[in-house]
């Protein structure tokens, strides 16, 4: 009998052989995705005696069209109760309804921390002179900065009040239809993705955390989210971690926590690959780094991606990329993203053995040169193959 994943209260998982997990199969090119990557899911978790009772919910333009509402409230009570899901790519509303389908669930579901790995596979088509140099995993803060949604749109009366009102109390000189920005950055929600970022640095055995803000400038938001960081250190990590200030550079046998702005650790990023492993960051500047290393290393077709609430134990793993709705159906693009998003997945839920698996059986189709038409092209002597093929070719080698 299947049951429903249940957490403590410190956030760590129940997990039967057997468990619930409810997916959004995706707009667009979710209907090709989303069977491939089923397809793999369930062949390594059968491996090892493990069975999954898929639940679909809605969510996007399919929601819309049987139930007139783009994020049914269903959708939102099944994830909250079943606390882990995946998606696929979902269609941002045009001209009303929710700015993000995807924010407004991490919002609603308070999942603070945006997790994305960034690593290269061997035989993946690069950009750059040595794709694997990056290895390196962004925790990107879901819930604050300008992401947030807290805009008010030139020329209304509002932004003309708040404008108004910055004037009179505190000086500021914002010029006429402006539109106007908050960003909040916050203790509580700094403290908590870096706290996630240095747990998870020990205990994946890696070296360092690189703290990426815009602290020269933005001194008391990027910059108070910078000095969180350090205190952090001091108050709860001092005796795994130490911070750049406090060793001279030299961490011993800790893990190094240092900082970099946030304009050079783009450039640094691509000469300077081997500097980084885990990076804490706010939210629009991991939204830059993990699009910009997934370039490096193959593209966002490949990029996997996770929600997650490390304290109440909630997570949703999504495809990275857009819904690319002229390919939909064609049974053509590569199911990467959402695939190795399930990897991510798998290793949330404790089975380590099948996620290894699926990245060794991915490695070993792309080092055969078995390929979707995105890498074929850029790869001599490939053999390209359909969505549904490329996945079976992973199946073959798990």
């Amino acid at each position: 009998m299947a049951d429903i994943i249940t957490s403590d209260a410190h956030g760590v998982l129940a997990v039967s052989d057997n468990p619930i997990i409810p997916f959004i199969e995706g707009d667009g090119t979710g209907v090709d995705i989303w069977p491939a990557a089923k397809l793999v899911l369930d062949a390594a978790a059968k491996k090892y005696g493990k069975t999954i009772e898929w639940k679909e919910v809605l969510a996007g333009e399919k929601a819309f069209k049987e139930i007139g509402n783009w994020l049914p409230d269903e959708t939102v009570d099944t994830f909250r109760s079943h606390l882990i899901g995946i998606k696929g790519p979902l269609t941002t509303p045009i001209g009303g309804g929710f700015r993000s389908l995807n924010v407004a669930l991490r919002q609603i579901l308070d999942l603070y921390v945006c997790l994305r790995p960034v690593r290269w596979f061997k035989g993946v088509p690069s950009p750059v002179l040595h794709p694997e140099y990056v290895d390196m995993v962004i925790f990107r803060e879901n819930t604050e900065d300008v992401y947030s949604g807290l805009e008010l749109e030139a020329g209304t009366a509002e932004a003309e009040k708040l404008r108004g009102y910055l004037h009179d109390t505190f000086g500021w000189d914002i010029r006429e239809m402006s539109g106007i920005g908050i960003k909040p950055i916050s203790k509580e929600g700094s403290e908590r993705l870096i706290r996630a970022s240095l747990k998870y640095a020990l205990d994946h055995g890696r070296k360092s955390v690189t703290l990426v803000h815009k602290g020269n400038i933005m001194k008391f938001t990027e910059g108070y989210f910078m000095k969180l960081g350090y205190q952090l250190v001091r108050d709860e990590f001092s005796d795994t971690h130490v911070g750049w200030d406090d060793c001279g550079g030299d961490p011993g046998d800790k893990i190094l926590v240092k900082d970099s702005i946030a304009d050079i650790t783009l450039q640094q990023v691509l000469t300077r690959a081997q500097e980084f492993d885990v990076i804490a960051t706010m939210n629009l500047n991991g939204d830059y780094l993990s699009d910009a290393l997934a370039a490096q290393v193959g593209g966002i077709g490949i990029a996997p991606g996770a929600n997650i609430n490390y304290v109440t134990g909630h997570g949703i793993f999504e495809a990275t990329h857009g819904t690319a709705p002229k390919y939909a159906g064609q049974d053509k693009v590569n199911p990467g993203s959402v695939l190795l998003s399930g990897v991510l997945m798998f290793e949330h839920l404790g089975w380590q053995d099948a996620a290894d698996d699926i990245v060794r059986a991915l490695e070993a189709t792309i080092a055969d040169k078995v390929v979707t038409y995105d890498f074929a092209r850029l790869m001599q002597g490939a053999t390209e193959v359909k969505c549904s093929e490329f996945a079976s070719a992973i199946v073959d080698r798990l």
